[in-house]
């Protein structure tokens, strides 16, 4: 079945665009915090709320089964435009702590017919190579992710506000781009039927639940180093006198440097095999949080910088391998509900880590804190090298 190459492109700008909408409070936090006379500490709660919000929109989308009963780009392409609007309406003057929060929440919730839609439609038009295809496209969220800071600084002579309104004007596009462009796959089997068990049933396959738990064990990670690479860059500036950085610029290069190792790792799992990759890079982003808090105590600004770049780019590229494991072992008519209802618990898990860290950094100045994200890549390496019972491959 030949499939036309301008397809995955498409799909990987339409949410790269999109997925901006994602941390764009947290590239303007400093101007929120002194605007709307905020605490310094919003950071955990606003980034929270948005994923708080997809989390929400998820299992929303999966009880209902949306995405497999409906067509994924139109489902995109009306997330895009409420999310959009939700984003830009930060810029209205008179904010307050809760109605940002609301704001933010209601940004996660259409965030949720982004992300896992725009896997679900990856899948949908790629079986073999899938690793790749989805390397290409958690990349975009990532750089897609890390654009605020770097639009921040670009736009530094101008006011804050043309952040969000510039993500928001992405984000419609990216949802037109995918509405006008990108067709139901030759792959995707529709399911006419609600069937409300599919979120609970899918887990009883042990091949899905160990792909699943090793995603899990990641998302611990992910989103709370993302949300505190900016504070990460502070710390060490107060540590360490004499050195100053463009954190705008850095966050973005730290995080953002991601969604190059994302393509690496799924052009990598060819090679390998997905879980081994996918079990390797894990290890790696966990020997990262062990030694984190001794990388402070060097005053070496250019080894401090490429440790973050280093752990920008090992703690997202199994990403896209665990989706492909979960896609893989999933029924092929809920396979868009499978994936919405694991990013579901996965974003669960990230609140909880922010919040904890967030928590547990305004009672001690200590470092050591950092440690804390090593506990969900543990269980994630226990959860991939558990023997499966029946002896099924587990790719």
């Amino acid at each position: 079945m030949v499939i036309s190459k301008k397809i995955l492109p498409i799909i990987v700008v339409s949410q790269f665009f999109c997925t901006s909408l994602w941390f764009a409070s947290n590239g303007v936090m400093t101007n929120l915090v002194v605007n709307f006379n905020l605490n310094n500490n919003v950071l955990g709660l606003l980034t929270s709320a948005v994923q708080f919000g997809f989390i929400a929109g998820t299992l929303l989308f999966a009880l209902l089964c949306i995405v497999d009963r409906f067509s994924p780009s139109k489902v995109f392409f009306f997330s895009a435009i409420f999310g959009a609007f939700f984003n830009v309406a930060m810029v209205y003057n008179h904010q307050s702590l809760f109605s940002l929060l609301t704001l933010r929440f209601f940004t996660g919730f259409f965030l949720a017919g982004i992300y896992p839609v725009g896997m679900k439609i990856a899948t949908d038009y790629y079986e073999k190579g899938l690793g790749k295809s989805l390397g290409f496209l958690v990349g975009a969220l990532v750089i897609g992710t890390a654009l605020p800071h770097l639009l921040k600084d670009i736009l530094v002579d101008y006011s804050w506000k043309s952040v969000l309104i510039a993500t928001s004007i992405l984000a419609g596009f990216g949802g037109l781009m995918m509405l006008l462009f990108v067709k139901n796959g030759p792959y995707r089997k529709a399911n006419k039927t609600l069937n409300l068990s599919v979120c609970f049933t899918v887990f009883k396959n042990v091949n899905f639940r160990k792909a699943a738990f090793g995603y899990f064990g990641h998302m611990w990670e992910l989103y709370t180093f993302w949300a505190f690479v900016p504070i990460l860059l502070s710390i060490y500036e107060k540590m360490h006198d004499h050195i100053s950085f463009n954190i705008p610029l850095l966050s973005f290069l730290i995080i953002g440097i991601g969604g190059f190792s994302c393509v690496l790792s799924g052009y990598t799992s060819e090679k390998l095999g997905v879980k081994k990759t996918a079990f390797y890079f894990l290890l790696l982003s966990c020997f990262c949080c062990f030694i984190s808090p001794f990388i402070f105590e060097i005053s070496n600004e250019y080894l401090f910088i490429s440790f973050l770049i280093f752990w920008g780019m090992v703690v997202i590229a199994d990403s896209p391998l665990f989706s492909t494991l979960i896609a893989q072992n999933a029924p092929k008519q809920d396979k868009g509900t499978a994936l919405t209802i694991v990013n579901c618990v996965g974003f669960s898990i990230t609140i909880i880590s922010i919040l904890v860290l967030n928590y547990i950094q305004t009672k001690t100045t200590s470092n050591i804190i950092f440690m804390i994200l090593a506990f969900g890549p543990i269980l994630g390496l226990i959860a991939l090298k558990t023997k499966t019972p029946d002896k099924q491959e587990f790719l």
